[in-house]
């Protein structure tokens, strides 16, 4: 569907309030999407298997219709395994993943690889040959889940997850808000969207590393990021509908309230664990001072 480019220069930049002319860059913080090309290639395997097994003898259809199958659902796997390990490896602190989906991938890879070269006449060893190196090539090629935790040594695994609960909640707020805005289709408002979830997400990960965090933050991941999701969604019912520039200009304006109010509030936390560092070392400085040690003697 054609949509409307619009920006400084467009013919209706002049009438746009100055938050929609920010020389903020809207792809700060943008990532190449971790299961793209080389996890949707490997659906094609499985999608020609079925195709060149319609003709085939009753047994052999079925078997590799069996294998067809096993290959699109390791496919599936595979880019739901990326995905989860690239949210892994963006977070200083996190878990292993619950399922590995990659190794079960690998799995119904090799599964399939192994229906695909059996026939009647060729016995079974030959299809497991092919499965255990179809197996292994896809070890090699696409690697193994994450099998440990990072990060959670000394963690309070009960507050850790209470965050994670809040954290889910504040993600499906954000998902909800960037669908929503979706129907206006209007790119400013969408790009605009996309940065203050960029924001969010920065509060977000300050309170995964430090749960400590989560008692003040939790009215802005809750209960003011339910009420811009809110926003959102009455905001594109209506513009959708009359393509309102007042309710335009409004919604832009909340969303820069709201991402200064984020934006405060993130540095104060960030300036808090600063001080609780500061107080450590003060604290440890002074007891080392008590049996004896001073620092800028030993380091002379």
């Amino acid at each position: 569907m054609a949509r409307r480019f619009g920006g400084k220069y467009s013919p209706d930049g002049g009438s746009q309030s100055a938050v929609d002319q920010d020389d903020r860059p809207a792809y700060k913080g943008a990532r190449v999407a971790p299961a793209g090309a080389r996890s949707n290639v490997m659906f094609i395997p499985g999608l020609i298997l079925a195709f060149t097994s319609i003709n085939e003898a009753p047994v052999d259809m079925a078997m590799g219709l069996l294998g067809a199958g096993s290959l699109v659902l390791g496919a599936w796997l595979l880019r739901d395994g990326m995905n989860a390990e690239a949210a892994y490896n963006d977070r200083k602190i996190a878990r292993r993943p619950a399922i590995p989906r990659k190794l079960f991938a690998a799995a119904l890879c090799g599964v399939g690889a192994a229906l695909a070269a059996w026939t009647s006449s060729v016995g079974l060893v030959v299809p497991a040959i092919y499965g255990v190196v179809a197996t292994a090539l896809h070890i090699g090629a696409f690697g193994i889940d994450p099998m440990t935790n990072k990060g959670m040594e000394g963690i309070d695994t009960f507050q850790q997850d209470r965050v994670a609960r809040v954290i889910d909640e504040a993600e499906r707020h954000l998902a909800d808000m960037i669908d929503a805005v979706k129907r206006a289709d209007d790119r400013t408002v969408e790009a605009r969207v996309d940065r203050f979830a960029l924001k969010v997400r920065e509060m977000i990960r300050t309170v995964e590393e430090d749960p400590r965090d989560l008692t003040a933050a939790r009215r802005y991941l809750g209960v003011y990021l339910m009420g811009a999701k809110d926003a959102a969604i009455k905001f594109a019912d209506i513009y959708a509908r009359s393509q309102d520039r007042q309710a335009k200009s409004d919604f832009m304006m909340l969303l820069t309230d709201l991402e200064d109010s984020f934006d405060q509030k993130h540095r104060k936390l960030l300036l808090e664990d600063n001080t609780d560092l500061t107080i450590e070392i003060d604290v440890l400085r002074d007891r080392l001072q008590r049996e004896g040690v001073h620092l800028d003697r030993e380091m002379r």
